[in-house]
């Protein structure tokens, strides 16, 4: 396959795995509205544990069981699924296209993130798209006394989540991804065992095959990601993720009768802006000779949404 060829079949995939990913966000939250997060959550990854158990055999339990740095994997592990947990608790409440505009402020997060916490130096331009993406937030908001309801705060702290998801997966780049994506799905269902308690509600037949899947759908969509990374330069196929937010509008209008206010829509171009502006920077600076680039760079490297799938 030429270059050309590849790079065309990459973005194609990455396309299509975020297509996948619309779709399992539509299902979430139309599931939601009938069965508690704490169901989502423990039917999908079941499935998604059974789908992915040949996987993990052909790489070997032990190895899959014992990576390294398990105190960092466990702590991914927490975070991951919390952060899925308030996913479908945000949905509940909000359209489709305000969480998911919220959730896309993930990179500009992680640069913040990687500052504070790993003492990575931000130079000028990046802390200028930083800013252009914590504008797009505030906008996304529409700072006011009704709009900081719970349910947008929440929103809030799942896309801070997912940036440290991001971080940690940076750390853990020499895992395997069968088994990031195996700790990752075991955890969400140990969380939806914990949540069960707070409510069940007996699923019909079909309703329980459109629960389980959510897991299969997001697997499909990781590893379209995945086989998009490998075709394609990163910098090439990760801007196509933003399409992400094209679905959500859609979906939210089509199933939900959703549409955003101008202001989420203006706060939206201003999140994907600061969003490809960092990935532009970041660009130039894995081509540039001297060390590897920071944050922005290792969200590049594992394409965002790499992540989203557990």
């Amino acid at each position: 396959m030429t270059d050309r060829n590849a790079s065309l079949t990459g973005i194609a995939t990455m396309l299509f795995g975020i297509l996948l990913f619309s779709l399992n966000d539509v299902m979430g939250k139309w599931l939601v509205s009938t069965y508690t997060p704490g169901q989502l959550m423990l039917v999908r990854s079941a499935a998604a544990l059974l789908v992915l158990s040949p996987f993990i055999f052909k790489q070997g339990i032990r190895r899959t069981l014992r990576p390294e740095r398990r105190r960092l994997q466990w702590l991914r592990v927490a975070i991951g699924a919390t952060e899925s947990t308030l996913f479908y608790v945000c949905v509940a409440y909000l359209p489709l296209a305000d969480t998911m505009t919220l959730w896309m402020a993930a990179p500009v997060w992680a640069v913040l993130l990687a500052a504070l916490l790993l003492g990575e130096k931000v130079d000028t331009a990046r802390w200028v798209a930083a800013g252009l993406g914590f504008l797009g937030v505030a906008l996304a908001l529409a700072p006011s006394g009704a709009s900081f309801s719970p349910p947008a705060l929440l929103a809030l702290t799942g896309s801070v989540l997912f940036a440290a998801l991001l971080i940690a997966g940076r750390k853990l780049r020499g895992t395997p991804d069968v088994t990031l994506v195996a700790w990752q799905t075991f955890g969400s269902l140990l969380l939806g065992i914990a949540l069960l308690p707070f409510g069940w509600v007996m699923p019909t037949l079909r309703d329980f095959g459109l629960l389980a899947l959510l897991g299969v759908v997001a697997l499909l969509g990781h590893l379209c990601v995945t086989r998009s990374l490998k075709l394609a330069e990163a910098s090439v196929v990760a801007p196509y993720q933003y399409t992400f937010i094209i679905w959500a509008l859609l979906f939210g209008w089509l199933f939900f009768g959703d549409w955003p206010t101008p202001l989420m829509l203006c706060g939206a171009g201003l999140i994907v802006a600061a969003g490809l502006a960092l990935m532009l920077l970041e660009r130039r600076t894995v081509r540039a000779p001297g060390p590897e680039g920071g944050a922005g760079a290792a969200i590049l490297r594992r394409a965002n949404l790499h992540e989203k799938t557990a």
